[in-house]
């Protein structure tokens, strides 16, 4: 998997020695200065990752690291901060600056390449939503971006040994307000995670009874937990169980003893990007349900009933397959007479009357104005006659009145087509259907007609 790598540091050794190492994996790479060359080439060249170094002179590597994450053009870029300080309060000032991991210098080759890997596999799955929700944004589909996201009111689940940790873990989540649950065994994890949703999973590698990192496999492979953040907690001298983690899936890891402030930041961030992710998500979700909805009625819209129908008839599924064209009568004089906010109401207490009249494995939609569209599979023409009749006496009962105390009476025409052993398309269907409801309304309206097995040539 190629990348683009950034890496900024302001002594030419240190960048050709990491430039020869990534360029020999095959990345892309280019190189930066200081901090303000740094801020630049990101803007400009959208590095999947940036390799930052933490002593430069003018714009140190923290006060670099907190602009590009000020910035919403590069704050979703991951910065692996390196350094030759090992302090717990610099690593803490670099995640709090919104650092992803550090490195320590001299850096480790096989430690680099896998937090390259782990980090630029999340960095294109958070493009990918991100892709997708701001192409829903600039539909007009969802709402503006909402900024950075709290993580009080989060929910973990941890899983370590509490004689050598103590509540350390839980203390400090719950000073971010992060509802932690203790665990003792792995099976316990996976059994709360698939009933309830957790926003991180904290696995000591400490663990006496089982291996974590199968743990962590399982996790990955599971649905529930399958875009969790996993933190593991490890000891300094684990470097190659940690390294096997993150080609597992783990998202970090924390060395013990445990740092308090360290792993607040930590999990801070891992919560945040997952919040990040579900907010890409549901923004999708909201933006497919926009484009396949009516947003009046709430109805499927034509695009997903034509859709629909053609999925439904290739597949061979459902047959045969009755379809229902539906016209509501007179509809202009409801707007000219009443107002169109009056006709609003109208089309919703008859869409309302339809959902309600209809099967469970029927398909409804508003085709367009006043008119629906009932998709029955299973039905032959006679089942779906008795079926419009039964639609059309519901609308006659519909109480609308859109002056206080003034009823007016709605009626629908209905056209029935189905399939046969000679014709079964959905072009077919839909253009029987409306030849049928056209001979309803030459034929005086607020009835129901069944085109015949010829409608259409």
């Amino acid at each position: 998997m190629t990348a683009r790598i950034l890496i900024v540091d302001d002594v030419p050794a240190n960048t050709r020695l990491l430039e020869a190492k990534l360029s020999a994996e095959y990345y892309q790479v280019a190189s930066a200065r200081d901090g303000f060359e740094a801020v630049k080439r990101a803007r400009d060249w959208q590095p999947d990752l940036i390799l930052l170094d933490v002593m430069m002179p003018g714009m140190d590597g923290f006060e670099c690291c907190r602009v590009l994450k000020d910035d919403h053009a590069t704050l979703h870029i991951p910065v692996v901060m390196v350094t030759a300080l090992g302090e717990s309060a610099e690593r803490l000032r670099g995640l709090e600056a919104g650092a992803d991991d550090f490195l320590t210098k001299p850096v480790e080759y096989d430690t680099l390449m896998a937090r390259v890997r782990s980090l630029v596999r999340l960095k294109r799955l958070l493009d990918e939503w991100r892709a997708r929700g701001e192409t829903a944004r600039a539909l007009g589909l969802t709402g503006a971006d909402q900024g950075i996201p709290n993580v009080a009111g989060a929910r973990a689940l941890v899983i370590d040994e509490w004689e050598l940790n103590g509540d350390v873990i839980p203390r400090a989540l719950a000073r971010e307000g992060i509802e932690a649950e203790p665990v003792r065994t792995g099976a316990e994890v996976i059994e709360r995670a698939a009933r309830r949703s957790y926003d991180l999973i904290v696995i000591s590698l400490q663990l006496a009874d089982e291996d974590s990192l199968k743990l962590v496999s399982a996790l990955r492979a599971a649905d529930a937990t399958h875009e969790t953040p996993l933190l593991l907690v490890a000891e300094s001298s684990e470097r190659d169980r940690v390294l096997r983690g993150f080609e597992l899936g783990a998202s970090d890891w924390l060395a013990m003893p445990v740092d308090e402030n360290e792993l607040r930041a930590r999990a801070r961030n891992q919560i945040r990007r997952k919040f990040y992710q579900d907010r890409f998500r549901s923004d999708l979700s909201t933006a497919l349900e926009l484009a396949l909805t009516d947003p009046l009625t709430s109805l499927y819209n034509q695009r997903y009933l034509r859709r629909h129908l053609s999925g439904l008839m290739q597949s061979g599924q459902g047959r045969p397959i009755a379809l229902l064209m539906i016209d509501v009568d007179h509809f202009k004089v409801v707007n000219d007479q009443f107002g169109h906010a009056n006709g609003d109401v109208a089309l919703r207490l008859i869409a309302d009357v339809f959902r309600n009249n209809i099967r469970a494995f029927d398909s409804l939609a508003r085709y367009g104005g006043e008119e629906f569209v009932v998709v029955m599979p299973g039905s032959n023409p006679d089942d779906a006659t008795a079926a419009a009749e039964r639609l059309r006496l519901a609308v006659e009962s519909v109480v609308f009145e859109p002056v206080p105390g003034q009823r007016h009476k709605l009626s629908v025409s209905v056209g029935v087509s189905g399939t046969s052993e000679e014709v079964a398309t959905p072009e077919y269907l839909l253009r029987a259907a409306d030849l049928a409801l056209y001979e309803a309304k030459r034929l005086g309206r607020n009835r129901v007609e069944l085109a015949p097995l010829a409608a259409v040539d």
